[in-house]
């Protein structure tokens, strides 16, 4: 096998990562439905606008994140992402259920990763769904499962531990959740934590560093935060007080192009409204990773 790529080939010159997700699958149709389209919201329209939003958004990140199910074949066969970009693929398998659109995650086996790299992959995603009341070491398998496949093809590993509440009507601090999740998944070997947004990014700087900080003792690697939850209008904030608090960057896609969702001419609007956050935000990347 040939050299195995590293954090650098989906990041930018100075160590930051400002990648763009598009990996979204069921709750993108949702977002769809929610802003008018009629029922039922074809596949075809999540492609469209999934390689849509590479070919425009990806030459100002380090890297976009597909999913297989929707886009990244196409992405691929189209030359959609810049070649300055790095190709993620989710590596994940989502089922719905208790009416959310994902409800439990496992590997999915159907990805390959040594089709992912031959295609051009540099990298694949795990999300990793955390319950106070569902037994750690199924987590923990399943992530050493999923990053040993990643070694085996030489690809990066990113897991994305999100937090939900316990299925049995425990109490439930998302906060401490959090905290938890990165103390259990925080040295399991992988290569990149996407981590959820301390209080959603709300509250006085300092408050905010604090837990991002707390955040950072307990993951034993390279970290990124999510927009999801987060006001798109207040990420860009949220990224440097994250990044004071230890994290290196972002993995992001809502906040970068969810207003873009149901928009007569979305190219347009990709380019007007997205490519102008997207840069905003490298910007602020590299501009903490200068400070450091």
């Amino acid at each position: 096998m040939t050299s195995p790529y590293t954090l650098k080939d989906i990041s930018r010159p100075n160590g930051g990562f400002a990648m763009l997700a598009v990996d979204q699958r069921e709750a993108m149709r949702q977002m769809f439905v929610a802003a008018g389209q009629q029922k039922p919201v074809s596949d075809r329209v999540l492609t469209d606008f999934k390689v849509a939003a590479t070919r425009i958004l990806s030459p100002y990140a380090s890297a976009v994140l597909a999913d297989k199910q929707f886009c990244f074949d196409q992405i691929v066969e189209q030359g959609a992402a810049a070649e300055s970009c790095g190709l993620i693929a989710s590596a994940d398998y989502f089922y719905a259920g208790n009416g959310v659109p994902v409800d439990s995650v496992e590997i999915d086996m159907s990805v390959d990763p040594h089709a992912i790299r031959a295609m051009g992959g540099k990298a694949m995603k795990l999300l990793v769904l955390w319950r106070e009341d569902e037994p750690a070491e199924e987590r923990l398998a399943m992530v050493e499962k999923y990053v040993e496949r990643c070694r085996s093809a030489g690809l990066v590993s990113i897991i994305e531990p999100v937090v939900r509440p316990p299925r049995r009507g425990l109490s439930f601090d998302r906060e401490a959740a959090i905290v938890a999740a990165a103390t259990e998944l925080g040295s399991t070997g992988a290569d990149l934590y996407k981590a959820e947004m301390p209080l959603f990014g709300k509250g006085d700087d300092q408050t905010v560093i604090e837990a991002c900080k707390k955040l950072s003792t307990q993951i034993k690697m390279p970290w990124v935060i999510l927009s999801t939850g987060v006001e798109a209008d207040n990420f860009g904030r949220a990224v440097r007080l994250a990044m004071m608090g230890g994290a290196s960057g972002f993995l992001a896609g809502r906040a970068i192009w969810a207003s873009v969702i149901g928009a007569q001419d979305p190219d347009t609007v990709l380019r007007e409204v997205s490519v102008p956050r997207l840069q905003k935000l490298a910007d602020i990347v590299d501009e903490c990773m200068s400070q450091r």
